[in-house]
């Protein structure tokens, strides 16, 4: 027997034998169902294109025109980094401020960029008031909410529903009534790592 490699030995395999030094190691497995198939014996599914899922909101912008949008005065990026911006609003009261444009009629929210029921988007996004996080679409978390629909009806657009929000659950991403499958069986389900 020849020279050999610090952590190496002789034997069948590379688990076995004297010395035990791999002890765990396990070669890759080219069998179960986590084998690849051969180089050009791959099966081919069609690729199936789904139109663009949008939140409704990003097509309305009505409670932005609808409410005045009031708030505490702590929020303010005078106070809080990262707050709401101090140029964008108006005092209220003591203790309260509000977005410009929201105070009286006609309300529209000075952050707002949009074409009511075209396109909407809030400049101040990830910086905008609590009372703003805490408006959610009819039918967003499963049940209406009437700020939503009297905004969307005052606009003359209809009142979103639950079929509003069907982009979100990847098995009911059309009203065809076949199943998504396209004829193939289901995948095989995804199993997690083997640890050593």
């Amino acid at each position: 027997m020849g020279h050999r490699a610090p952590g190496r030995h002789s034997g069948p395999g590379p688990w076995r034998g004297p010395g035990r030094e791999n002890r765990h190691y396990r070669p890759p497995c080219r069998r179960g169902p986590l084998a690849r198939a051969p180089p050009g014996r791959e099966k081919s599914r069609p690729i199936q294109i789904l139109p663009a899922a949008v939140h409704p909101c990003l097509s309305c912008g009505a409670c932005c025109t609808r409410y005045r949008v009031a708030f505490h005065w702590l929020e303010s990026d005078e106070v809080a980094e990262g707050g709401v911006p101090a140029e964008l609003t108006e005092r209220l009261d003591a203790h309260r401020l509000c977005m410009r444009g929201t105070r009286s009629e006609p309300v529209r929210c000075v952050a707002l960029d949009a074409r009511i029921g075209e396109y909407s988007r809030c400049t101040i996004h990830p910086r905008r008031p609590s009372v703003c996080r805490e408006v959610e679409a009819s039918w967003e978390s499963g049940r209406p909410s009437r700020q939503c629909d009297q905004a969307r009806i005052a606009h003359g657009l209809a009142p979103l529903t639950a079929a509003d929000w069907r982009w979100r659950d990847a098995a009911g991403n059309d009203d065809d009534g076949r199943p998504d499958d396209n004829g193939d069986p289901p995948p095989a389900p995804r199993l997690p790592p083997i640890a050593a």
